[in-house]
């Protein structure tokens, strides 16, 4: 029996000609580790298994295109889809056209997807701790070439502060930027620091201008049925996160 193929949807006050999910783990035809929707081709996982998984994501969000999978790095160079060439490596999309379908692959990283309130952009980008401190959420804002104030932002699902322990030397990159950052911080008993990703996120959306800001809240880590986590399981699957504007 096909296993059904588990999306969720954003919670956000997005206009109707901005589509957006995100995928969970459940669904698709990867063995283990991988199992079993795992969409990422550099995994390890079996190319046909990524092959079918990407097609029944496709299927199931009734997409006429392929999404556009970037060559993520950890960065914030950002992809302009439309344009040509592309930057070979980029952590971040946005879109001005229909049926253009801006995608990250995570698992522990926080995906957050973009849009305008009117509905003629939309953008996302992959913020793991690196990508936050290199400004990948800054660069995204800028690519989408609006003013803050008119645009909106969604986090989703990434690994929980209470999973997320870091040393000094990330704390420190973040209190050097802003002192503010502190808050996303916890000392623990081994004298290192639980960070907070969604924390993170918010208050550099928030000092770029962008202050609709919504999700946030869930860890992959927490949630083994649901989500993958590298953390947690060193070799696994990537979910992906979505945003498009309705052809």
């Amino acid at each position: 029996m096909k296993a059904e193929l588990v999306l969720i949807r954003p919670d956000w006050p997005a206009p109707a000609s901005v589509r957006a999910a995100v995928s969970t783990r459940e669904g698709g035809v990867s063995a283990a580790p991988y199992d079993t929707l795992n969409l990422a081709s550099h995994v390890g996982d079996r190319e046909a298994s990524v092959a079918e998984n990407r097609r029944r994501l496709r299927e199931a969000l009734r997409l006429d295109a392929e999404p556009s999978w970037l060559e993520q790095r950890h960065g914030a160079n950002v992809a302009h889809l439309g344009d040509a060439p592309r930057a070979a490596g980029a952590d971040a999309a946005v879109a001005f056209e229909r049926g253009q379908v801006c995608a990250v692959l995570t698992a522990d990283c926080l995906p957050v997807l973009l849009c305008d309130r009117g509905g003629t952009r939309v953008g996302i980008a992959h913020a793991g701790w690196r990508g936050l401190a290199a400004g990948v959420l800054e660069s995204a804002l800028a690519a989408l070439e609006c003013a803050p104030e008119e645009l909106m932002a969604w986090l989703g699902p990434a690994i929980g502060p209470r999973a997320f322990e870091v040393g000094d030397e990330v704390r420190a990159r973040f209190m050097a930027d802003d002192a503010g950052n502190g808050v996303a911080f916890d000392r623990n008993q081994r004298g290192r620091w639980q960070a907070d990703l969604y924390a993170l996120a918010r208050r550099r959306l928030t000092r770029a201008g962008v202050t609709s800001v919504y999700g946030g809240g869930a860890s992959t880590h927490a949630e083994p049925q649901r989500f993958f986590s590298y953390r947690r399981d060193g070799v696994c699957g990537r979910m992906a996160s979505l945003v498009w504007l309705a052809a």
